[in-house]
């Protein structure tokens, strides 16, 4: 069996293993898919000995179908367009007060921890969705793997804590958290926001697509000068 099909079906089988899990736990925060389903093929990796470029270039095709179902969020933002338009400066000012938090506040920390530049910029885009994240770090002078777990742990610490901070806030608004749940934890948070409040997931899913471009501008742009 080729590294292309081994590697594709244990995703896959892992993949639907974290889901009956999770939907076992009703959908508790501690079982998301991507915590779980990553816990998992680490596992086997580690059993089979396998490193991830092996594994990278194994699951190549599944890397590739993320672009197509970050294309189909579409859908949900044309329904609620109206809406979008008219909430179209908070929401602006929101999406560069946030990617600017994210990118400056890492790399920020990451040199008063005396960290080398390559990780910062690495770990500097991982308020963005994947494929964007590890584009941007690679072309900063990062490493595109570190950039992937950075994407992974934000987006389920910032599921995690998205809730009880917003709680806290007293933002009961659906709109608001779902905005804010794709601006600090992406795709997962999008994901968290279609269960929670799947009326305004297209607020979700225009704060995470939004803020992976953005924060590919300002990480090209500070890699000039850093």
């Amino acid at each position: 069996m080729s590294a292309v099909v081994l590697w594709t079906l244990v995703t896959l089988a892992a993949y639907a293993a974290a889901l009956w899990l999770y939907r076992r736990s009703g959908h508790h925060l501690l079982c998301l898919p991507v915590l779980t389903g990553t816990a998992l093929v680490l596992g086997a990796l580690a059993l089979a000995g396998t490193g991830y470029p092996v594994y990278a270039e194994g699951t190549r095709l599944l890397r590739w179908l993320t672009g197509p179902a970050i294309i189909a969020l579409a859908v949900p933002l044309y329904q609620q367009a109206a809406l979008l338009r008219r909430m179209a400066l908070p929401l602006l000012g929101a999406l560069l007060a946030g990617c600017l938090a994210s990118v400056l506040g890492t790399l920020l920390l990451a040199q008063a921890l005396g960290s080398p530049m390559p990780f910062a910029l690495s770990i500097a885009p991982k308020a963005a969705t994947m494929p964007i994240a590890m584009q941007a770090a690679e072309r900063a002078g990062g490493l595109p793997a570190v950039a992937a777990l950075a994407v992974v742990a934000t987006g389920v610490l910032g599921t995690l804590f998205a809730g009880p901070v917003l709680r806290l806030l007293r933002l009961d608004d659906a709109t608001t958290r779902s905005f804010a749940l794709g601006l600090v934890a992406h795709a997962i948070g999008t994901a968290r926001a279609l269960q929670t409040h799947p009326g305004s997931v297209a607020f979700a899913a225009l704060a995470m697509g939004l803020n992976g471009v953005c924060t590919a501008l300002v990480i090209a742009l500070l890699a000039r000068w850093l």
